[in-house]
């Protein structure tokens, strides 16, 4: 029997002609460890920024055939499976942590996939050892701070210069997106920046120090808020919302209770991936706010706009 593949293109025309391919890729599971027969498999990786419990990469029962169906555009991929958070993430059959998944997506796609073991088979939850390694000058300031634009909360983070409580200097403000990442490999999902100990490092070099601000992800409403546009598998886009929120809300928090330089010169933006792309919109939207923009990986492929 032939099988046609067919591949949705989206062509732009203006100075450069641009495609954007979109290929079906069709994962077959055939062997997993029994753990709870209740508990779904997800697929988490660079393609909907490792959120570990995405519905839209979620395994189906399908006449019988556990499978995972989804579209993304030509380009190179890294992903892992897991059972709804990283402490259910996949393993070796020794229980040691999987490299990442490669996938080069040219054309349609269809995989087997075989999974030796689960995290928790190996590190119970309740017997896993938490170590934090924020230094001493990362704080917290709210783990529910309020976003009056998108009516929900947030944990937010700041590092202050190390000589910060010994001076009465005025600081840069760097702000950046997914907090849980950028300091502390207790609350990472994919390991730390490392943000403050390199700030900690230049310190004693006698180089220029900034205070930074990291804003936690919403998790499952990470894909909409670093989105200005509605995009199919995952709503409408709430970026603009969320710029607005640090533009309105947190800024105006920050330069007031601490002691911060509030000019564009010295007010900057960063972020990896979706993070970059929310990044590059705001200091496009608001250029009288923000001085630069740190972007990293740039997420393009889910907006051909």
């Amino acid at each position: 029997m032939k099988i046609k593949h067919f591949i949705l293109c989206i062509f732009l025309l203006g100075n450069a002609s641009i495609v954007f391919c979109q290929n079906k890729i069709t994962f077959l599971l055939q062997s997993a460890p029994v753990k709870d027969s209740g508990e779904m498999i997800f697929a988490a990786g660079n393609f909907n920024n490792w959120v570990p419990n995405d519905s839209n990469y979620q395994f189906k029962k399908i006449n019988g055939k556990t499978i995972l169906q989804i579209q993304l555009p030509n380009g190179d991929y890294e992903y892992k499976f897991t059972r709804g958070n990283w402490d259910k993430g996949e393993t070796d059959k020794t229980g040691k942590p999987v490299k990442n998944r490669i996938l080069k997506l040219s054309s349609d796609t269809a995989m087997d996939v075989v999974i030796q073991g689960w995290n928790d088979n190996f590190n119970p939850p309740s017997s896993k050892i938490i170590k934090h390694t924020a230094s001493q000058n990362v704080r917290i300031i709210d783990t529910a701070f309020f976003m009056p634009q998108l009516n929900r909360t947030r944990r937010i983070w700041i590092y202050l210069p190390t000589d910060y409580n010994q001076s009465n200097k005025k600081y840069g403000v760097l702000y950046m997106h997914d907090g849980q990442n950028l300091f502390d490999d207790a609350t990472s999902y994919s390991g730390e920046w490392g943000v403050d100990e390199y700030l900690d490092s230049i310190f004693l070099k006698g180089k220029t120090q900034v205070i930074v601000v990291g804003i936690d992800n919403g998790l499952s409403k990470r894909m909409s808020e670093y989105n200005p546009w509605e995009f199919q598998n995952f709503g409408k886009g709430e970026g603009d919302l969320y710029i607005d929120f640090l533009v309105q809300t947190l800024k105006p928090f920050i330069d007031k209770n601490y002691r911060t330089f509030t000019g564009k010169k010295n007010t900057y933006i960063a972020g990896s991936s979706m993070g970059g792309l929310i990044s590059l919109v705001a200091v496009l939207k608001y250029p009288a706010v923000f001085g630069g923009a740190g972007i990293f990986s740039l997420h393009f492929g889910l907006h051909p706009e």
